[in-house]
């Protein structure tokens, strides 16, 4: 079968390249088909085109429901080439054979995102002839080429103008592509719907999760070598996160790399450059072990390998500014495993151009506003448990100076306040049990994932005393409250002046009074960061 004997049948809602795409059709010699809207453009631009109503001998009916839903839509579609059968029950019937199908489908999804969406506005952008059309098609693969974006438009003409027709491989292709599109739709109507309140809002949680994910590559293998992984992004993933990266060189990302690199990514989007929160975050194992702020990439980058070099070593550097050439200079003299910034200067690529097995990922931060989607945050989170998951809105609160209430007679100096601020945003990004140390911008000491808090106190000091830092006068941050006086009583006696936790505890009480009893501040959030 050559071109000049195929029909195709176009049929779309985003008339995106369309027209340039059937002229080239049309000048293969291909028969064109088409419905409503999309035979009218067609036809406007001087092609000759087929009207499906003309086809099937029924008008468009029902506002446009009824189109396509009829034999000779889905007989031409569906009938096998090579199957005897089929062909005679087409010739009985009249039916021609269609040979390639474009379409894209209503945009439910771009309609129930805007805000002010109705549930008629969504019911009437729910697509019934098209998903027909093109599980029919796809089904029939070996036989039709079903197109259902506008991005396989260059690839498939270039194939029918080099071969006169498409390469089996390539229609096997089409059609899963197909078929993940009708799923992706089907998800998101499923979503809709069942999210749909009794009073007309929606939950954040629908009656059925339909995830939907696209997969990025295969791993070499998962959290250890006896294990199997693959790397998946939404299916519309926010500017600024982690599976927008663009890596310029190193080695391919393993499991460990890309867990901890998302949480070295987070972490260091929530502080802000444009307000001179130069930052720079090292990451092991999922926990920071090193957080500063600086007057520029090295300065950051310079305290923040202080708090914890031993730990630093292998670890994931994140900034959220341009990595320059000073600073490139002294994150080379370590090893390091994933480097990540929003922008690299030639001269700091250079610098790492000799060592070859570095990851490095360009992340461009993102600028659309104030929103947790805005910022490139997820705002559900998931954990997987036995057949099942856990779904939660995401950790993405954030407090203020106004938020903070000192619950001590001694009240913080505004550098204080800075500090316990500073800290409490890295306590955030810390496992729970969390205890941070900091001053002067930066960490001094992390006591992570403890099931006890006092241990992760004392391993905090022990960390800051192991980096030669010292705790004097130091803020510390707790994820949660302090259960007993004990582990206000390890920070303060190691040097802390002022801590930042939520309250909350049945002895807040007492540990106020220990606080007030042993000479400083402490302040309440009200909100607790556990992270396990």
């Amino acid at each position: 079968m050559t071109a000049s004997t195929l029909t195709a049948l176009i049929s779309v809602s985003d008339k995106t390249g369309v027209v340039e795409f059937a002229k080239s059709l049309h000048a293969l010699g291909i028969k064109l088909l088409s419905t409503g809207g999309t035979a009218k453009l067609l036809a406007d631009q001087g092609l000759p085109v087929t009207e499906v109503a003309e086809l099937t001998g029924f008008p468009e009916m029902l506002d446009g429901r009824v189109k396509t839903l009829h034999p000779k839509v889905h007989g031409g579609l569906l009938a096998r080439r090579d199957v005897p059968e089929h062909m005679a029950a087409l010739k009985a019937h009249g039916i021609s054979t269609i040979d390639l199908l474009v379409v894209n489908l209503y945009p439910f999804e771009a309609t129930v995102a805007k805000p002010g969406c109705t549930l008629e506005d969504a019911i009437e952008n729910i697509d019934i002839g098209g998903p027909a059309m093109v599980r029919s098609a796809a089904k029939n693969w070996e036989d039709v080429g079903v197109l259902t974006d506008a991005s396989q438009y260059a690839g498939v003409l270039a194939e029918l103008q080099a071969d006169g027709q498409l390469k089996d491989a390539t229609k096997f292709a089409l059609s899963v592509a197909a078929f993940n599109r009708i799923s992706q739709y089907d998800g998101a109507i499923s979503d809709y719907l069942s999210s749909l309140q009794a009073d007309g809002t929606h939950s954040l949680f629908p009656g059925q999760s339909n995830g939907r994910f696209i997969k990025l590559q295969d791993l070499r293998y998962g959290e250890n070598p006896h294990q199997q992984a693959a790397f998946y992004r939404d299916l519309h993933p926010a500017a600024g996160s982690l599976v927008t990266a663009r890596q310029l060189q190193g080695k391919e990302l393993s499991y460990n790399n890309i867990a901890d690199a998302d949480a070295a990514w987070e972490c260091v989007k929530s502080f802000d450059s444009l307000i001179g929160e130069t930052a720079c975050v090292i990451v092991k194992h999922a926990n920071p072990c090193g957080v500063a702020i600086g007057v520029d990439a090295l300065d950051a980058y310079s305290k923040a390998f202080k708090t914890d070099p031993t730990s630093a070593f292998g670890g994931i550097i994140a900034l959220n500014c341009p990595l320059d050439e000073k600073a490139a200079l002294e994150i080379s003299k370590q090893f390091v495993e994933v480097l990540m910034a929003p922008a690299f200067t030639p001269e700091a690529l250079a610098v790492f151009k000799s060592k070859v097995n570095v990851r490095i990922l360009e992340i461009p931060l993102p600028t659309g506003g104030e929103s947790a989607a805005q910022q490139g945050r997820n705002l559900i989170d998931v954990k997987r448990v036995g057949s099942g998951l856990l779904m939660q809105t995401a950790d993405n609160h954030e407090i203020t100076l106004a938020d903070l209430k000192v619950v001590t007679q001694l009240q913080p100096t505004p550098a204080q306040l800075q500090d316990l601020l500073f800290a409490w945003k890295v306590a955030k990004y810390v496992k729970s049990n969390a205890i941070v140390f900091c001053g002067g911008g930066m960490t001094l000491g992390v006591g992570a994932g403890q099931m006890s808090r006092i241990d992760s106190a004392r391993i905090a000091a022990i960390k800051a005393a192991n980096a030669n830092l010292d705790l004097q006068g130091s803020a510390v941050a707790s994820d949660a409250f302090f259960p007993f006086r004990d582990g206000l009583d390890v920070v303060v006696d190691v040097g802390a002046s002022c801590i930042i936790q939520p309250g909350g505890s049945m002895r807040d009480a007492e540990v106020i009074a220990a606080a007030d009893e042993r000479g400083v501040v402490m302040v309440t959030t009200g909100v607790r960061h556990f992270r396990h």
